[in-house]
């Protein structure tokens, strides 16, 4: 996967963002004070071109968050303390089975929260791997099988995502999402079943856990083409609606609220009714391609993060009594001189963010003032 640097120096984004406001531009209106940046936290290797190449799991009862970001054939992990003085370092390198394989290059590291137990998953040209929450045993590994794939097409996982608090799903090049029960602990986890629906490469999948009991859609995936699949999972998984594609890759998909949040390679987003597939809303977000998105649970805020340099914060709202979905643009970040490759919330509320880019050897936070 390659990736131009935008054709105009980066360094210029700050002062064209404070003209637009002085002039009233096409933007609506930000605060430019809503967040602050905080102090970064150095990494041992630069971060990749990869879509959503930052992972956050915040440890509530230790104080800490820990972050990984993928570098080639490693990810760099970090666990940072709640005062952002102490790190610690951990590098984790593709594996086929036990054994280390310099020339697989791992397309994606994130957290799969699970009730009883939390697992890093890994993804890469060989296979899947699945560790302990720290990163300190491997405890699962999936090969890949590259004799399935058509001549000269890649084979690579990605795309990761717990799902209905048992399973652990992970997109293919071929189109295929792998379901894998994960047992309350141990290393006896199963494949359960093989969604194929796609036709093209998975790019992300999303979840999100249903308060109400018979709640339809809990799950969607993602492909290149940028079709969505939305399913139910269960001990069955079955699809809800399939919507079509819009002419351009979905990079990033989240779900909250019964809504799904969907970036694409065009700089737009657009919100659909989780249910029926309804477009609810259209924003021309950013000026390049949208390498990632996060949804605040607890607030609805989501952070959208392209190669444009810029973050953008928005807030999700849904009326339940008329079954509208509104999207709010609520403020405006430039990364100065950063491709961005990664962006995520660090808490539930959403009062602090981090982001990654494309060569960059630090993951950068903002704290709301």
């Amino acid at each position: 996967m390659t990736c131009t640097r935008p054709s105009r120096p980066l360094r210029v984004c700050r002062a064209r963002n404070r003209r637009r406001r002085r002039r009233g531009g096409d933007r609506a209106p930000v605060d430019p004070k809503m967040y602050r940046k905080d102090k970064s936290i150095q990494i041992k290797s630069s971060a990749s071109a990869l879509y959503n190449n930052l992972s956050v799991l915040p440890i509530l009862d230790k104080n800490l968050t820990y972050f990984t970001v993928v570098h080639g054939n490693t990810v760099n992990m970090v666990s940072a303390s709640g005062d952002g003085l102490n790190f610690s370092h951990r590098q984790l390198q593709s594996k086929e089975g036990s054994v280390v394989v310099s020339s697989s290059m791992i397309t994606q590291a994130s957290w799969c929260v699970l009730p009883y137990r939390v697992l890093l998953v890994l993804t890469s040209q060989k296979g899947i791997q699945m560790y302990e929450s720290d990163g300190s045993i491997m405890v699962y590994w999936h090969a890949l099988d590259a004799l399935e794939a058509p001549p000269a097409q890649a084979v690579f996982a990605r795309g990761i995502a717990a799902a209905m608090g048992r399973y652990i799903c992970v997109g293919t090049s071929s189109g295929l999402v792998l379901v894998f029960d994960i047992p309350n602990k141990g290393t006896n986890i199963t494949l359960a079943e093989v969604l194929a629906e796609h036709r093209d490469p998975i790019t992300d999948i999303a979840s999100e856990v249903c308060e109400v009991k018979d709640c339809d859609a809990d799950l969607v995936t993602a492909d290149d083409s940028g079709v969505l699949c939305v399913w139910k999972s269960g001990e069955d998984f079955k699809l809800l609606n399939k919507i079509s594609a819009y002419g351009g890759t979905c990079a990033s998909v989240k779900m909250w609220n019964g809504v799904i949040a969907a970036a694409y390679g065009s700089g737009q987003i657009r919100v659909y009714d989780a249910a029926t597939g309804t477009v609810h809303a259209e924003v021309n977000a950013h000026a390049r391609w949208i390498y990632a998105l996060d949804i605040a649970p607890d607030s609805g805020k989501l952070l959208s993060g392209a190669e444009d340099s810029f973050v953008q914060i928005w807030k999700l709202s849904r009326t339940p009594e008329s079954n509208t979905i509104e999207i709010e643009h609520c403020h405006s970040e430039c990364v100065t001189d950063a491709q961005i490759s990664g962006s995520r919330f660090c808490d539930p509320e959403g009062n602090a963010f981090a982001v990654t880019g494309y060569d960059l050897s630090e993951i950068i936070r903002y704290i709301q003032v």
